[in-house]
This record gives structure tokens, sequence and C-alpha cells, in this order.
């Protein structure tokens, strides 16, 4: 098995202080891998890099367009959100649509990341609610389907209608069976998959709009959806929103928990997958960024790119002290 390899550094002053090891694959629309570093079959969580895989059934079964939903509702259903104003919102217009509350969300109450709803929910003496949770857009997505199916409430069960047809779509266009189940931060099942696996997925959702099936006519309504809403995607001063408006509508990007990170990027026919072996986020943004910059995405003098590739690490007087950069050979 091959080890993982040093993706991004940290130096202070002249000398090289912290690596951040990883894996990353490139595939094209074939499925074959164009580039790799460290263990293209390493197998890993792909945890909310996986969203917009879990959004295709709402898609393909027909309860999207039963259910009048837009490309904001699809962006939200592949969404790790801040918790902002406009992302509760949203998702609690849309469990009006249904005629639901927010107790029948499973995906459990969590802080804001967003600072403004932060502050207001921290004056009012309020507690943070689900659907402040960054995934509440994903299980707004998979209520609805469970209603679409006239299925039970208890949407997040791995037996479940809902997760049964997830984890077929994931197995579709990732190509290969799922041998390992893991519980979300959200209390829905994750599959896991090889890290070619997922760049292969990512891949096929940029070469979608190629294919003329009910399935790659879906991806191309979500992967459309997040390049048109990165604010809701994640939010003001998260990478996926800074990146993708960077991106300027020529390609998608979504971060998931533990250091993963994936891109679609359609005019290059490309997918890529990333995961950072110690988890760091910190690491996966300025991985991915650098990737961008190396496949022809995003313009290497880009500030929101140089923002991640040379992002400069600060003392508590605000004095530049250190950068943390891609390692050699990642960024060309």
């Amino acid at each position: 098995m091959t080890q993982p390899v040093s993706l991004v550094e940290l130096w202070r002053g002249d000398l090289l202080e912290s690596q951040h090891w990883g894996h990353a694959v490139v595939c094209n629309g074939a499925g074959q891998i164009v580039e790799a570093w460290g263990d293209p079959e390493a197998v890993v969580y792909p945890r909310s890099s996986a969203k917009m895989i879990q959004a295709l059934p709402l898609v393909t079964s027909g309860a999207a367009a039963k259910y009048g939903l837009g490309p904001e509702h699809l962006a939200l259903a592949s969404a790790s959100h801040s918790g902002g104003a406009i992302h509760v919102e949203a998702v609690s217009d849309w469990a009006g649509k249904l005629g639901l509350t927010e107790g029948d969300w499973c995906c459990g109450p969590q802080t804001p990341k967003d600072p403004v709803e932060r502050k207001r929910v921290i004056r009012a003496g309020q507690k943070p609610g689900q659907f402040h949770n960054n995934c509440s857009g994903k299980h707004a997505g998979f209520l609805t389907l469970s209603q679409h199916l006239a299925s039970g409430p208890d949407y997040t069960a791995i037996d479940h209608p809902v997760q049964q047809a997830v984890r077929a779509a994931f197995e579709e266009v990732t190509g290969e069976a799922s041998d390992h189940i893991g519980l979300d931060g959200c209390s829905a099942p994750n599959f896991s998959t090889s890290m070619v696996g997922m760049a292969r997925a990512m891949a096929w959702f940029a070469t979608a709009h190629q294919r003329a099936d009910p399935l790659s006519a879906a991806a191309v309504q979500i992967r459309s959806a997040m390049m048109a809403h990165p604010d809701l995607v994640a939010g003001e001063g998260r990478a996926c929103t800074r990146l993708m408006r960077a991106l300027n509508g020529k390609g998608a990007v979504k971060t998931g928990a533990e250091g993963y990170f994936v891109a679609i990027l359609p005019e290059q026919e490309l997918g890529v997958a990333l995961k950072i072996a110690d988890g760091a986020t910190r690491a996966a943004e300025c991985a991915i960024a650098a990737l961008l910059v190396r496949l022809g995405a995003l313009d290497r003098d880009d500030p929101e790119a140089q923002a991640f590739i040379n992002a400069p690490i600060q003392n508590w007087r605000g004095l530049q002290c250190g950068v943390m950069r891609p390692a050699a050979g990642l960024l060309a």
C-alpha cells in the first residue's frame, strides 16, 4: 500500500516547521487517473464532500419536481452551510413546503458558524436549533424524498428507502461497492470509497452534460445549482464559497470533515478528490486551491487562490511569522 505524501507545508522563517500528508487523485471523464499523489486506492469516508451524490435520488425520483424545488434547494441539499440567516430561513421555508417542523429533522442542533447568527442567538437567549446544523439542507432533501416515497420518519436508518437510494447512487457513480458504513456527524450514513472512486465520481459529475440518462441530467442540475449559489453551499468567508466565486461558474468544490475536499471541473472534464491524513481542514483548503491552479481552473494570481496557497501565519500581534503553502510537486 502506497503511503500518504506531503501535500502542505508550514514554514516559520527559513525552517519547515510542520507538514500535512495525504492523498489526492485527479480523474478524467473516462474514470482514468490523470494524476495522483499518495495512494489512489486508499479507502476513506468522503464525509460531506459526498453531499451532491446524496442529492441525486432527490432529483431522479421526481421528488424535486413534485415539490417545486429550484436551484436554491438543490444547493442547500448539497451544502455544509454556516447556519446563517440565509440558510436557516431557506430551510425553514422548505420545511413549511413539506408541512413539517424542525422536530422532524434528525441532524441535531449545532451552534452556527456564521458569526452574525451566532451572536443573535446568544443575545436572544436562544439555543441553537436543528436548522442551524450545517447539514440541515441535506436533511431537507432526505425528508422530501421520504415523503415522496411515502416511507417512515426514520429516514437516517441504513435500511430506510432514502438511504438505500443514496447508497445505490453512491456506488453507481463511484464505480465501487461500499464496504464500510460510518455514522456521520449529522446521524446519516456515510459510505466509504477509494480516493480514485471519489475522483471518478467527481469526473462523472464534470462530464454529465455529455450524457442524456436521468442520473446524469440530475448531476447537471445539482452541480449547476452549487455553482450558481456558492453562498448557500457554505457561507461568507468559507473556502467553498470563496473558491467557487473565484471559479465564476466554471467549477464546483465541496469540503468534507476530516480534511476531505473535492472539485468538479466541467471545462477541464476532470474530477478531483483529496484527503489530508491528519484531518486538518486548513491543509485541505490549501491543497484544493493548489490543484485548481495546477489544473488551469483558477488563476494563480487570483487573490482567492493566493489566500490559500500562500496563507500567512500571524501571531497575536498581527505580525506574519510564517506561511502555509503547497508542498513541492503539488503546485506546478
